[in-house]
């Protein structure tokens, strides 16, 4: 993906993103690029201050204190919590129902049935994340 300034000539500015600069050739050359403001059809490229990243970080490192944070509550949760995997609302349910030992868990349920654990004052809550990924 490639983000442009863009100019109409009228004079407005905005942004527009393009799958590759050929793309944005390609789409200019077939009239197809207008500008968002008016719909003016002479476009063309304004000049862009370049993006500068200050300093090198690696690709999995967070890139806010909040990204920190979820990646310290995921740690924390996935070291003294139990994966339940798909069986997330059945055992939250024979844990709460004193079915199972009472203890915390983890994992993955549908909303409906998630919705139906809350409804029978169960607690549960979604993390802000999903799956990990593995390459």
């Amino acid at each position: 993906m490639i983000r442009y300034d863009l100019k109409c000539a009228k004079g407005h500015r905005f942004e527009s993103w393009f799958g590759s600069s050929s793309d944005f050739d390609k789409l200019m050359a077939t009239g197809m690029v207008s500008c968002a403001v008016c719909g003016e059809a002479s476009v063309e490229k304004a000049i862009m201050a370049p993006r500068v990243v200050k300093g090198e970080r690696p690709l999995s490192a967070p890139a806010s204190p909040a990204e920190q944070a979820v990646k310290e509550l995921r740690k924390k949760i996935e070291d003294t919590a139990d994966n339940v995997g798909t069986n997330f609302a059945a055992e939250a349910r024979a844990i709460h129902d004193g079915d199972a030992p009472e203890r915390l868990i983890y994992g993955e349920a549908k909303i409906e049935d998630a919705k139906s654990l809350i409804d029978d004052g169960i607690p549960v809550a979604p993390l802000p994340w999903g799956k990990k990924k593995t390459n």
